[in-house]
């Protein structure tokens, strides 16, 4: 059983909590999450024209002056601390206790998504069937990045960015929740990269937040993104994690591509290896997301192939595509493993012509263009307590950091 600091706002039937001291942005703080960047310098670029953004204190390291100094995670932890107070000080930021913050993203084209900002309890979080838990998680994680989140969370007694779940049961019912207390003027409105406005409701009615912990922490909760800030608060030691609940309706996968920055072999003897493990290769005009599993696009030497790889027996997650290429290409034809420094995770934002522009440039030479995994799929991984290969799946409008804040102490 687990229960809440206050009684009367969520039962123990819920992993949903109030947030016990929450810091509200105010405005210019909002920012995409830090693993949302496939080129490290796009986030030097977005903390110098943005330096009151949420990067600038979760990435201290690409701040323009340290990259300038050359400097480390480690090293900058102390300026990261520096720039949260000040923002805190500066009004950037308002304080509200005990408090669930409702959340809704508009797009361009009309489409709406609901979520909820709450704590969620850490010993919910489940890794395989027999490991008990309502808080599934997916995917396998780089664990540096872990360890350097947990170093970041110690330092700030902050929990900056929220992980992304998306609950399963009576989700029609916490979509409308969340619609009722996304009315009137919004506390804050942020629009990001894409021109999707962000907007936050703190809930003041005790009623409806005590629903809506229930809504949202009620069944099983599968991480949708923040695999790493989940582990991260695990490794912290810390009894609850900040979490942004929101529904399937209200999110898309789209896909997660791949780069490698040197195949240390020809662009031929790379194929032919590949064709020697049974894959089925030709070439085509351009390169494009494929629409369907089953076929990956690779752009390499100036020419793209569609490349079908060979099929293999064993679970869903054996069977998906972002598994088969991490064991053919990468294990077998390029003797890499999948957490290996010279492949690069790139997510849906990033458009074909982007891959293309960096194999072309030399920045890489091999772009491995991967069809999204299927919510079906999807779902029947996490019912089945499996897990994804890393990076595979790129849910979309992602939870944007820096509008509300967990703090700790």
């Amino acid at each position: 059983m687990h229960r809440t600091k206050d009684s009367r706002y969520c039962e123990a039937v819920t992993a949903a909590h109030p947030i016990s001291r929450a810091w509200l942005s105010t405005g210019e703080t909002g920012a995409p999450n830090y693993d949302e960047f496939a080129d490290d310098s796009a986030i030097t670029e977005v903390i110098a024209k943005k330096p009151t953004s949420m990067l600038s204190v979760e990435m201290p390291h690409r701040a323009p002056e340290a990259r300038a100094a050359d400097m480390g995670f480690y090293e900058c932890l102390p300026a990261a601390v520096e720039r949260l107070t000040a923002l805190q000080q500066s009004g950037r930021f308002a304080a509200e206790d005990e408090t669930v913050v409702a959340y809704r993203i508009s797009d361009t084209d009309g489409r709406v998504s609901y979520g909820l900002f709450c704590m969620v309890d850490t010993d919910e979080i489940s890794t395989s069937p027999q490991e008990p838990g309502r808080v599934i998680r997916n995917e396998d994680v780089f664990i540096e990045k872990v360890e350097e989140r947990a170093a970041l969370n110690s330092a700030l007694h902050h929990l900056l960015s929220p992980v992304l779940l998306v609950q399963n049961s009576r989700t029609d019912e916490l979509e409308a929740a969340l619609a009722q207390a996304c009315t009137g003027e919004a506390f804050v409105t942020d629009t990001d990269e894409s021109q999707r406005q962000h907007q936050i409701w703190p809930v003041a009615d005790p009623q409806l937040r005590r629903q809506l912990c229930e809504l949202a922490g009620g069944g099983d909760l599968i991480v949708a993104d923040g695999n790493h800030r989940s582990l991260a608060v695990q490794v912290g030691g810390l009894p609850q994690f900040l979490a942004v609940v929101t529904t399937p309706q209200s999110v898309d996968i789209q896909p997660y591509h791949r780069l490698v920055s040197t195949l240390n072999m020809s662009a031929s003897d790379f194929l032919t290896r590949l064709r020697e493990r049974g894959a089925d290769i030709s070439k085509v005009a351009e390169l494009t997301t494929p629409q369907n599993a089953g076929t990956v696009h690779m752009y390499l030497d100036g020419e793209t192939h569609a490349v079908s790889l060979p099929d293999v027996s064993g679970s869903v997650v054996d069977r998906l595509d972002h598994a088969r290429v991490e064991a053919v290409v990468f294990n077998d034809v390029l003797g890499m493993d999948a957490g290996d420094s010279h492949i690069t995770y790139v997510g849906g934002d990033y458009p074909p012509e982007w891959l293309v522009q960096q194999v072309d440039s030399g920045a890489a030479q091999l772009a491995i263009l991967i069809a999204p995994v299927t919510v079906d799929d999807f779902m029947t991984v996490n019912l089945e307590r499996l897990k994804l290969p890393r990076k595979s799946t790129w849910f979309t409008p992602k939870a944007r950091a820096g509008l509300v804040l967990s703090d700790l102490r």
